[in-house]
């Protein structure tokens, strides 16, 4: 009905009445999804509490038979909350029907699941090494503590999208950096983190923070993994992010593997990371392929195109073969999901029947102009291992010779077809292997149609034998880094100072408060570099060395403020202001076996009795930055520890010579 609008008014409540009707349907798609939301919650908490008692079961008990039966029960449970999870992270990003729309026309991928772990109380541990080791009162640091926490508990339930790629890898850069400033070989911060495997959701439980590290880094390439599998391939830009997801999450697994040498759980095993690795370089290369399709379906007679399509569908069922055969073999058969298996293999038969089909449309639907440039035999299909003479052209010139060859490389597409049908049948459990089957389905309805084209009532010859493609792309997908940069942040703990001195690594003891004062010939000691500011050396009978100030100290608080990261100048500039008072100083003095550079390295700046204050700058050296104070790698629980070389000291019994005036005029003599 068309609503008219009249003068007297007339029609108005019939307008609101359609408006109230929106109202209603809206409320009413909005009260379906809370549903949706409630009932998903509802069976998360029941699955939840099934997995609480299986495990508390798994750790109790010490039967092999009992263990194995719980074990496969935490599996089942692992893969429900994991697809759970999935739908529910679906309905919170918006995810409609109309996208639902664009991948039924794709087949689709396996995405992994993000390995999931319990609450942690950074709290106690780093409390009290700040005390101990770094001489501090750890209480002051409960808005630092406060921050990890939260990073963390932000980290366990990242958005399937680049905004939980950057959490992951900030949490991540913050792992390195606890690592670098509160742990040395000998110690550890006494924590237990305890992660469930994402295979097989046994828990998994270690002390060293190397598992956190390992554990996240693994999320980080299972995430890769979803957001691959979550882009709409069927647009051009789609598939170039899903390519680009995939390697990178077969980039993270291949840097796991290479650093993490003993696997806390199977998941993070080298058998298991090796397949996953070459499970998304499939997954990849299935993207390439699709990429091309849309190219080579607007000339379907081109004949060079379907050539293309050919070898570029048998180099994805080549690799996913060789996928299907690495999770077949213990012990990665034994944690792999069985529909896994089942949907690689259906993968496998299902693109080889496609290389077939696109063969079979170049002989029976190819361009004969295009027939010149036609490839050689040997460069499109795999010759016998009984022939070894070169052949002709890939295609036979002669229509009924076309004929014969594409109806057998019809037969065998169908007949692949069929059996990835039946094999598809025999996965009992697989989220949307209904589009697969569709997808499979499809193409089998096409080969038949084609087939019967050209199958002739009186041609009662044997149809000829179709060859194998031989698998060829033009785009090998590699293994790419994940961007571990991204998420690089300020270090929480920054007000302990530099990496580079104030770590576990080294040891030292905090002295002070020291008050020197200013004698007539001036303060008595040498100052070098920044953050923090260097004790060079001490005039033997100065004020400094009555103070108690030694040769190798580290200035970190003057006046009560802390000067960890303060620069020379600023150091020089608040002794300088103290005047005849004197100056409250707090140092650090290193003691034997800290790896820290020797007094040697950069050149010290004078404060004696005719000494001008010249820093670091104006001897011509530069400052290294606080974030390459610890040049450590991303990894490093495969690593040993290196140790600084102490360089050459200065005796402090020489006296100090005076500097020749700087070149800025500044009056150095204290």
């Amino acid at each position: 009905m068309i609503l008219e609008e009249r003068p007297d008014g007339a029609g108005t409540g019939e307008k609101t009445a359609r408006l109230q009707g929106c109202d209603s349907l809206t409320q009413t798609q909005r009260g379906q999804l809370q549903s949706r939301r409630a009932r998903i919650y509802q069976q998360i908490n029941k699955e939840l509490q099934m997995r609480t008692g299986a495990e508390n079961l798994y750790r109790a008990t010490s039967n092999s038979r009992v263990r194995e039966t719980v074990a496969l029960e935490l599996s089942y449970v692992n893969s429900h909350l994991q697809l759970l999870k999935e739908e529910l992270e679906e309905l919170s990003s918006g995810a409609d029907s109309g996208r639902r729309g664009s991948e039924a026309v794709t087949v689709p991928m396996i995405p992994l699941g993000l390995k999931e772990t319990k609450e942690l109380d950074w709290s106690t541990p780093l409390k009290e090494l700040i005390s101990v080791h770094f001489g501090e009162d750890g209480a002051s640091y409960e808005a630092e503590i406060r921050e990890l926490e939260a990073l963390r508990q932000a980290m366990r339930t990242p958005s399937r999208n680049e905004a939980g790629l950057e959490l992951l890898t900030a949490y991540y850069h913050q792992l390195c950096l606890l690592d670098a400033r509160f742990l040395t070989p000998a110690r550890s911060l006494g924590l237990s983190f305890q992660w469930y495997d994402s295979l097989t959701g046994v828990p998994a439980q270690q002390r060293a923070l190397a598992f956190e590290k390992g554990s996240v880094l693994f999320n980080i390439g299972a995430l890769h993994t979803q957001i691959g599998a979550r882009q709409d391939r069927a647009c051009i830009e789609g598939v170039r992010c899903a390519v680009e997801a995939f390697q990178r999450a077969a980039g993270a697994f291949s840097l796991l593997r290479e650093k993490f040498s003993r696997a806390p759980s199977p998941d993070m095993s080298a058998a298991s990371l090796c397949a996953l690795e070459q499970l998304m370089m499939a997954q990849a290369q299935e993207c390439v392929f699709e990429g091309l399709s849309p190219s080579a379906s607007m000339g379907p007679r081109d004949c060079l195109a379907q050539l293309h399509l050919a070898q570029e569908a048998a180099q994805v069922a080549a690799e996913y073969r060789l996928v299907h055969q690495t999770m077949a073999q213990p012990p990665v058969h034994d944690y792999v999901p069985a529909s896994w298996t089942t949907l690689v293999h259906v993968k496998a038969e299902y693109f080889c029947s496609l290389a077939h089909y696109h063969i079979a449309m170049a002989l029976c639907d190819g361009s004969p102009a295009t027939e010149g440039a036609l490839p050689t035999h040997e460069q499109v299909f795999l010759q016998p291992p009984a022939s070894s003479k070169p052949r002709g052209p890939a295609l036979p010139l002669e229509l009924e010779e076309r004929r014969k060859l594409g109806k057998a490389h019809l037969k065998r597409a169908i007949l692949g077809q069929e059996e990835a049908l039946r094999l598809h049948t025999l996965c009992r459990v697989l989220r949307e292997v209904d589009l697969l089957r569709a997808v499979v389905a499809q193409a089998l309805q096409r080969s038949l149609a084609k087939y019967s084209e050209l199958d002739y009532e009186d041609d009662f010859r044997e149809a000829a034998e179709a060859p194998d493609v031989r698998p060829k792309t033009h785009q090998k997908p590699e293994a790419r880094m994940p961007r571990l940069s991204q998420g690089k942040g300020p270090d929480i703990f920054h007000r302990l100072g530099p990496l580079s001195v104030f770590s576990a690594k080294n040891r030292w003891r905090l002295v002070g408060p020291i008050h020197l004062t200013r004698g007539e010939g001036g303060f008595g000691l040498t100052l070098r570099g920044d953050s923090p500011v260097l004790v060079a050396a001490v005039i033997p009978g100065g004020q400094a060395a009555a103070a108690g100030l030694k040769e190798g100290d580290y200035i970190v608080a003057v006046n009560g403020q802390p000067c960890r990261w303060w620069r020379h100048a600023e150091v020089v500039a608040e002794l300088r202001a103290s005047g005849d008072a004197g100056a409250s100083l707090q140092v650090v003095s290193l003691l034997p076996g800290s790896g820290l550079p020797g007094l040697g390295d950069r050149r010290p700046a004078l404060l004696g009795p005719k000494g001008l204050l010249r820093s670091q700058r104006e001897h011509g050296c530069k400052t290294p930055a606080s974030t390459r104070a610890s040049p450590r790698p991303l990894l490093g629980w495969s690593r040993k520890t290196q140790q600084g070389k102490t360089g050459s000291c200065s005796k402090p019994g020489a006296p100090a010579k005076a500097a020749p005036p700087s070149p800025s005029g500044l009056p150095g003599r204290l």
